[in-house]
């Protein structure tokens, strides 16, 4: 996937199987409960999904579209969410141009999605703008961080844990993953 030779194709494939992998660890805690269920040769008390436990996956525009998509394989019934950011190049501020995300979710459990946790502003932009929402609880789930990006968000939002495939050598000075794996958006969508 780091490789500057993978296709597009080959990049979306391995990213949404990642994030089916990162969507089996942040679930881990998820409560069951037991159901009595009719197997084609008996009846068995089943652990199910307890059914109080409502996911939103909010995907960080437009790169966490890609983690979203291997989320919703393993979880297809959990409610989307979408936060519009960029970071400014000079800045590197994150600028919101677009929030939308459903109307109940102070009933619900919070997915915050985006491929690479950088410089950690985005990050905290989003949890700041989900946290004015009050969900009933947020993760932060991510494939790629920097070290200095767990530390910014850790010390401004330590109420939310964070998952992350790897954790990389250090951020260069233009506020990129080293050794990284390019812009997360631009290899997802063919685009420069």
């Amino acid at each position: 996937m780091r490789k500057v030779e993978t296709s597009t194709a080959q990049f979306r494939f391995l990213l949404k199987e990642i994030s089916m992998l990162l969507a089996y660890e942040v679930t881990r805690d998820l409560k069951l409960k037991c159901e009595l269920i009719q197997t084609p040769l008996g009846q068995m008390n089943a652990p199910v999904l307890a059914s109080d436990k409502k996911l939103v996956i909010i995907s960080i525009q437009r790169a966490g579209q890609g983690i979203l998509d291997g989320m919703l394989e393993l979880l297809p019934s959990a409610r989307v969410g979408h936060i519009g950011l960029y970071r400014d190049p000079k800045t590197l501020i994150p600028v919101e141009y677009y929030f939308k995300v459903p109307h109940d979710i102070e009933k619900r459990d919070v997915l915050i999605v985006d491929p690479m946790l950088a410089t950690g502003n985005s990050a905290v932009a989003a949890v700041e703008r989900l946290k004015s929402t009050n969900p009933r609880s947020l993760k932060f789930v991510c494939l790629l961080a920097a070290p200095e990006g767990i530390e910014h968000f850790t010390e401004v939002h330590p109420d939310v844990p964070i998952y992350t495939a790897a954790i990389d050598e250090k951020l260069d000075a233009h506020g990129y993953i080293i050794p990284g794996l390019g812009d997360a958006g631009d290899r997802l969508f063919g685009t420069k």
